[in-house]
This record gives C-alpha cells, structure tokens and sequence, in this order.
C-alpha cells in the first residue's frame, strides 16, 4: 500500500489518528520503563559484586630516560653491566609489571605466558608453559633481560648469558616488604633510579591507602591459599612461605596453613590438612577455580565443604598474573582481598 493511500484516511479519521498517537505513546512509555527496569536494576548489581579493575598497569605519567651504563649485583653472584635499555625482556609478569610501571613498557620488546595486562598483549611470547625459549629471547635481540630465581630452566639462563646479554636475576618477592627493593634494583638496572624513587613512593603510599581501608574491626578470618590446576590434578595448600601469606595478613586475615603448623610453601591438599586447617574463607587463583570448575568444584576437592569456608561457600578469587606479583599493582590485589573477603562493609 502507498504512502497516498495512507494520508487520505487519516485526514478523514481524526479521531483514529488521535487514538493511534495515545497508543503509540504508551506503548513507549511501557518499552522506556522495562528498558530502565531490570537492565538498569542488572548493571547496578553488577557493579556492586565487581570489585576488578581492568587487567592494566598504570605507569609513570611521564616515560624516563635510561642513564646507563649501570652495573648491578645478580642474587646468582654475577655483577651485571646493563649498556642499553632499548630492547628489554622481563621473564615473568611481576618483573614486567614494574617495567611497564616504570614507564618504560614502549622498550620491552617479549614477555612470558604470565604476563597477561592489556599493555603487553600484542607481544611476542618467549616461554613455552612456563619454561623460557632461548632461542625465542635471543631471536629479539635484547639488550637486557631480567628473570628471579624461579626462572628456568637453568640451562636457558646460561645459554643467554653464553650469547653476551646482560642477564639480571632478582630475589623472588614473597612479601609487602620485598616490594620497595625489588623496584629500586629494576630500576637502577635500567637507568632510570628517579623513576624508581617516584614509583616506589606511589606504590608505598597505596598500599597504606588499601591496609587502612580494610574493614576488619573485631574480625581475624583464618584464610587457606590453594594452589589449584585441575586439568593436572594439582591441589596444593599454602604454607608460610607460598607468598600469600603477607597478603592475607595485610588485610587483617591469619594464614590458615601456617597457624596449622605447615612448613615451607605448599603441601598436597588432604581432608586432614585442610580440616585441621579450618579456613574461614579460601583464597585461590582465579583460573585455579576455573581449572577445578568453579565453587561447585571446588567444594567436591578433599576436605573443602567440611570447614567454615566450604559451609559459606566464601571463597576469593583473584586474577592469577595480579595476585602474587608483589609490586604496583599489589593495593589493588588487597583492595579486591577484601572485598571479597568482607563483601556486607563494601561501599
């Protein structure tokens, strides 16, 4: 039917144009209101349960200049002379994050599989699992390499340093206190130690900022770490020294393996272990929870719904490159600890 067919009528009817109008307006007011209704209502829920940021590092608003050469003290005895920052390769997420931080992230030119922030995402991956490629790091050629103590294997590190590039290993960062040093030694090894000084200051002063934040008045919940890859069958409990356990104190918790008597960083989960351990709340790795099939999952693992946090299902879960970094990003890993953790005082 054509648009002429159409006007006649409704010249001749004002009162049906009339009508079709007041029909047309309320069936619009009807579409705003549920519009407006349940996915305003569901975007809001959202945001409350959420306390993620966005998987990114903030650096330094302005990016450094390197003064180099500088010469700095390998924890593997090697004094270390670095002569170019401009083609950096940091062999796990935490070193790559004070990189990144430190303003110098348009230099690094590779990163491994735990380096998962949106800045880094388009480079080039250099480790096989979690094993690093010497042949893919020297494929780049880097001017400098920074790796800890848990990198490997052994026979790549040498097979780097045997090619002439200067390769600093760090201390592993397994505490809040380890996380001031290890930007000064990174930053000094790339010439840049006001940078460091700045970034060191920020990260201190944040971290003040989460701890002083955390509503624990009266509370002292007992957290368990677990270690979890369920595609390998991997369940682990954390000890004193898996790394969570400063985290955990820093929001006002107790660390449920080491207040059982455990000894060194983790030991194969078992129902005695974990009901003698008695968490309150269980800290995991978020794609650890993901790998066993979530909390459903996790509570079917030995030992889990028998204590205080499988009966609560109170389980936090962090992202797996945030939560033992250890380094700018660590206030928001104790921000989001907590609320998770005391989810009724978030605001």
């Amino acid at each position: 039917m054509s648009s002429s067919t159409i006007r006649p009528r409704v010249a001749r009817g004002p009162a049906l144009l009339l009508l079709a109008l007041g029909l047309l307006l309320a069936l619009g007011l009807l579409l705003a209101l549920a519009a407006c209704g349940p996915s305003g209502t569901a975007a809001k829920a959202t945001a409350a349960g959420s306390s993620r940021a966005p998987d990114a590092v903030e650096p330094l608003p302005v990016e450094p200049v390197p003064q180099l050469p500088a010469t700095i003290a390998s924890v593997d005895g090697r004094q270390v002379t670095v002569t170019s920052a401009e083609r950096i390769v940091p062999l796990n997420g935490s070193l790559a994050e004070l990189v990144f931080s430190l303003g110098l992230g348009p230099k690094v030119v590779a990163r491994d599989v735990s380096t998962t922030f949106q800045q880094a995402a388009a480079l080039p991956v250099i480790t096989q699992a979690h094993d690093v490629s010497a042949e893919g790091v020297l494929s780049l050629h880097p001017t400098v390499v920074l790796a800890d103590r848990t990198t490997g294997p052994a026979e790549a590190i040498a097979q780097i340093r045997a090619a002439g590039v200067p390769l600093l290993v760090l201390d592993d960062a397994k505490r809040l206190a380890d996380v001031g040093p290890r930007i000064d030694t990174v930053a000094a090894a790339l010439g840049v130690p006001d940078a460091g000084r700045q970034l060191k200051e920020r990260t201190a002063q944040r971290i003040d900022e989460a701890k002083a934040a955390v509503p624990t008045a009266g509370r002292h919940p007992k957290v368990a770490f677990l270690y979890l890859r369920g595609s390998a069958s991997v369940y682990l409990l954390g000890g004193p020294a898996s790394g969570a356990g400063s985290l955990i104190e820093a929001v006002g918790g107790e660390d449920a393996g080491t207040a059982a008597g455990l000894s060194g960083d983790f030991t194969p989960l078992t129902s005695e272990a974990l009901v003698k351990a008695a968490p309150d709340a269980i800290l995991v790795m978020s794609k650890g929870l993901d790998s066993v099939g979530g909390v459903d999952g996790l509570l079917k693992l030995p030992g889990v719904a028998q204590t205080p946090a499988g009966l609560d299902r109170r389980i936090v879960s962090i992202e797996d490159g945030q939560l033992l970094s250890y380094g700018p990003r660590t206030p928001q890993v104790l921000r989001e600890i907590a609320a998770q953790l005391y989810p009724t005082d978030a605001k």
